[in-house]
């Protein structure tokens, strides 16, 4: 059965952020995942999740300046040295945590590059993607990369799972993986049944996630038919987790209605 990760980033607004934690717990939910932890003390997160009986599964790699607008810098040339320590940085939260997971984004880039541009921003990406899967295996974390729609993030360097997948099998690092995101797979490329059977049964799928399309709210809202998706993540045997990572239209709690029939999180 499909394992779902409440998304604290996303889910239960209505609550401060370090109040999340119980209030996932309450609805069931055993795993959490959200986009950066920094801002807290590893040790504080700690409690909250020994506290509420909670996993930690996911979270991010600093990302440059977030709040100026950077959405990354694993792909930007001329700044490694913040990617490496970042990456330093990232796995002491994953060791006080006991995290698996870090997604390491790779940033905007202009529209306009030319052809040997683009060429220097990938192989800074694969060069910084090969250095922290190194370190991140001493570890036994996995390295995560997400091919990210260019509506909710425009100039973002990886939008397509072909590309992320050729990422990973060039790298050749075991623990680099791909994050699929089926929200913003189906806004790039649609045709979800035929990736999932394409792209799980590789073993490059480190993690998947989920929100309704269009809108971003619960799965069940709008053109994901997710009864049929999770149906076929199940038969392909998948056994990592599903991130919920949506906004919730109204009460979090109250729109959990879609995943009733699917309650494997506590396997």
């Amino acid at each position: 059965m499909p394992r779902f990760a409440a998304n604290l980033s996303m889910m239960y607004p209505e609550y401060d952020f370090l109040d999340r934690f119980a209030a996932a717990s309450a609805d069931g939910f055993t795993a959490v995942e959200y986009l950066f932890p920094y801002a807290y003390d590893s040790t504080e997160l700690r409690r909250r999740l020994d506290d509420h009986g909670l996993g930690q599964v996911l979270f991010n790699a600093p990302p440059g300046a977030w709040e100026s607008g950077e959405r990354g810098i694993a792909a930007l040339p001329g700044r490694e040295s913040e990617v490496r320590s970042g990456i330093a940085r990232a796995l002491e939260y994953a060791a006080a945590l006991d995290c698996p997971r870090l997604h390491v984004m790779a940033g905007l880039v202009p529209p306009d590059l030319t052809p040997k541009e683009l060429a220097e921003h990938r192989a800074t990406y694969l060069a910084n993607l090969g250095w922290a899967a190194e370190r991140a295996a001493e570890s036994e974390v996995d390295i995560l990369i997400e091919p990210i729609n260019g509506r909710d993030m425009p100039g973002y360097f990886l939008s397509r799972q072909a590309e992320a997948h050729a990422v990973v099998r060039e790298v050749g690092a075991p623990n680099l993986k791909v994050q699929l995101d089926l929200y913003h797979c189906q806004i790039v490329e649609g045709d979800l049944t035929t990736t999932l059977r394409r792209d799980l049964p590789t073993g490059r799928v480190g993690h998947l996630q989920i929100a309704g399309v269009p809108d971003r709210h619960e799965p069940d809202s709008g053109e994901l038919d997710v009864r049929h998706l999770f149906g076929v993540v199940d038969d392909l045997g998948f056994d990592g987790w599903i991130g919920c990572e949506y906004i919730p239209r109204a009460g979090t709690s109250e729109g959990l209605g879609w995943r009733h029939d699917y309650r494997g999180d506590s396997a």
